[in-house]
């Protein structure tokens, strides 16, 4: 028997910034860097500590009307629980260092970055990491969710990730200052639970390209994130193969896919509800989403770094593919990773096609009652 089944949608994190945002980012226009760590850390640490009262009162201003303007954009593309879109984030991982006792900014130290790819100067760790205060992540998520009708995801950078964009010069300890971090992002997730958010992500894309620190300590740090998170709270996690430094680049240096397969059985036994995979790019061998017996799978049904618009219909045949190796309910679907890279005159019109074609797809997808559920 065949029937038809609708499918939740949601997005990974990021969105292109408005030209009138003045926050410096990775994804400058026109520009082709190696990836977030190519970020000029300094170009926003000199933007805002030059700004006066009122300047900082102005770009708050223009902050919230982003928020409120790339929200709107997702809803309308169909997207059924939508991000702040990190616009007021430099990037995704280093806003939130700069809060964080113990990581130095003026200290930069040269590390090889995207196993080896390039090299980066990030901001180095000095001694025991702890949250210095003077930003709220629950207030930045209450003022997002007050100018949405629809539930408002926050995401956060998870400890692997963190450790993999800055250089430790203090711990020489990995999983001593994993879990140190893992503390910190906690504090957060549970202020954020208490502020009403039933939506949390953690971004953990290091976990493809280091499967083995991923297994030995990076999920345990992952569940210390999220320990004593309140039930009603979905516990969501992400983890991507690579980002590249610009739209169309193929030659990009990728982690294994197969990396998916070795986390998938401990990640399903861990205590997150949810975990985000690219699958548009890499096309993965679909057997990986029997793997998942009880977790839910956040599927990436369009490639983010491709100027190629994917048809309703080739975006339901995959996702109808899908359903033969995991339960509808226990399937959403999502962009592969965060859809910044699509901005620009050429590229941005594309993004509210791709994401809206992605949604009209997930909402009406051919379902067999039948499912396998053996690996390939």
């Amino acid at each position: 028997m065949i029937g038809t089944v609708s499918l939740r949608t949601t997005v990974v994190g990021s969105f292109p910034k408005p030209s009138y945002l003045t926050i410096p980012d990775f994804f400058a226009k026109g520009e082709k860097k190696p990836g977030l760590l190519g970020t000029n850390t300094d170009a926003y640490t000199q933007l805002m500590e030059g700004l006066s009262e009122e300047e900082r009162v102005n770009l708050e201003k223009d902050v919230m009307k982003a928020t409120q303007e790339v929200i709107k954009e997702q809803c309308d593309c169909g997207v059924d629980e939508p991000t702040d879109g990190e616009v007021r984030r430099e990037n995704y991982i280093h806003y939130f260092c700069r809060f964080v006792e113990g990581i130095d900014f003026k200290t930069k130290t040269e590390i090889a970055a995207r196993n080896g790819a390039f090299t980066a100067q990030v901001p180095t760790i000095t001694g025991p990491v702890s949250w210095r205060g003077s930003m709220s992540i629950a207030d930045e998520w209450k003022k997002a969710q007050a100018v949405s009708e629809s539930p408002v995801k926050y995401t956060l950078p998870g400890p692997m990730t963190i450790m993999g964009s800055t250089f430790d010069g203090f711990y020489n300890d990995e999983e001593k200052l994993a879990m140190d971090l893992a503390k910190i992002v906690n504090k957060h997730v549970l202020e954020l639970a208490a502020a009403g958010c039933k939506l949390i992500q953690v971004d953990e894309p290091l976990f493809a390209r280091k499967p083995e620190q991923a297994l030995a300590y990076g999920i345990a740090g992952l569940d210390k994130c999220f320990e004593g998170c309140p039930a009603g709270v979905e516990k969501q996690m992400h983890m991507c193969c690579g980002y590249p430094g610009h739209v169309d680049q193929t030659d990009y240096l990728k982690a294994d896919t197969q990396a998916y397969v070795k986390i998938a059985p401990a990640l399903d036994d861990s205590s997150i509800d949810a975990v985000s995979i690219e699958d548009a790019w890499c096309r993965n061998d679909l057997s990986l989403l029997s793997l998942f017996k009880k977790t839910k799978v956040i599927f990436g049904a369009i490639n983010v770094s491709s100027s190629r618009v994917e048809t309703v219909e080739e975006i339901q045949a995959r996702l109808s593919e899908a359903l033969e190796y995991i339960d509808a309910e226990r399937l959403i679907v999502a962009p592969d990773c965060g859809l910044a890279l699509l901005d620009g005159e050429k590229y941005r019109p594309l993004l509210n096609i791709k994401l809206a074609n992605m949604c009209k797809a997930a909402k009406c997808v051919p379902c067999s009652r039948k499912r396998k559920t053996t690996p390939q």
